[in-house]
This record gives structure tokens, C-alpha cells and sequence, in this order.
């Protein structure tokens, strides 16, 4: 999924904000759970997002933790951005191995869509409008005040991971997927 979405997401305008057809989600969220193989390549590009972002949101606890939410959400409200960089690297040290790996490979993807932005009209805040409620949630459920607020903040901070993937993560990030 993603090295399709590293392809073809920045040639694509609007990827993560068009929705795949559902019911081709649906079934193919079907065979996919059930081990089937899938040639995502023969389907819409939208369809790939539309199911990676439905994975994003079934890990259980959230690919950035839910446990680690309050300080997640309070990093930006932390300093300059090198005081940022370096509490977001403390913070994704504190994550599991699996989800600091797929990480990585999800802003490799969101830097080389926004490096296109022009051509696909998803700079780093657009990105993160889309992807954000798929990369964290609250614990427990909250009022739609605080919510809407919780969702502007994870925005916010999935737009800074985007814009500053590389110096928190590396500067290979960008040769991920390698020649492709």
C-alpha cells in the first residue's frame, strides 16, 4: 500500500481527501483480513488510501499511542522547533519498534506527496487534515467542543511531523522506497 501511495500519491491531486469507492473498499478490506491476496496496483489510487487509512485507524491505541496523547498534544506548544524536534524524538522513542518503523514509512510518503504539492494540491496542512484522525485518538471519548479542538491540535502536529520529517526522522527518509 504505501510504496503505491509513495508512486502515485504525488502525481494524484487531492489523495487522501477523495474517498475510494466504498463498497471496492469494503470487499477488498474483506479479503485482505481474511489473507486473500490483492493486486491494490489494478485498483484506484483512492481505493489505497481510503484502506490505508482505514488500517491507520484500526491499530489498536493509535499508531502514535493513545497513552502518550496528552504529550503528543502538548509538544507543540513547547518552545522553538528545535525544542519541538528534539521532544518529538523523545516521544517517539517512547513507541513500540513496529509503529516508530511504519512512522518512518508514512511521512516518507506524506514528504514526497507535499514535495509535489503544487502539482497534487496537498501541502503539509492539507496532508494533515486528512491523515491526522487516523494517526491519533483520545483514550476515552470527549464532547464535539473538545474534540474539534483535540482534532486542530493533532493537525497541527502531523503538519510540523510532515514539514520537519526529515530532521526527525533522517534524512533517509526520503530513499525509503529506493529506486522504484
Amino acid at each position: 500500500m504505501l510504496s503505491l501511495l509513495y508512486q502515485e500519491g504525488p502525481s494524484t491531486e487531492g489523495i487522501f481527501r477523495r474517498s475510494g469507492s466504498a463498497k471496492t473498499c469494503k470487499e477488498l478490506k474483506e479479503k485482505l483480513d481474511s489473507g486473500a491476496e490483492v493486486d491494490l496496483a489494478c485498483e484506484s489510487i483512492f481505493v489505497t488510501a481510503s484502506l490505508f487509512k482505514d488500517f491507520l485507524r484500526n491499530i489498536p491505541g493509535s499508531i502514535l499511542s493513545s497513552q502518550l496523547c496528552d504529550k503528543w498534544i502538548s509538544v507543540m506548544d513547547q518552545g522553538n522547533n528545535e525544542e519541538k524536534i528534539k521532544n518529538i524524538q523523545r516521544l517517539i522513542e517512547q513507541l513500540p519498534r513496529a509503529n516508530v518503523v511504519l512512522l518512518r514509512y508514512i511521512f516518507g510518503v506524506l514528504h514526497g506527496i507535499e514535495m509535489r504539492s503544487e502539482e497534487n494540491q496537498m501541502n503539509a496542512f492539507n496532508l494533515a487534515i486528512c491523515i491526522a484522525p487516523s494517526l491519533l485518538w483520545p483514550p476515552v471519548s470527549s464532547t464535539p467542543d473538545s474534540e474539534s479542538e483535540f482534532t486542530k491540535k493533532v493537525s497541527s502536529l502531523v503538519q510540523f511531523l510532515t514539514e520537519n520529517c526529515c530532521r526527525i526522522f533522517g534524512e533517509e527518509i526520503t530513499s525509503l522506497f529506493g529506486e522504484i
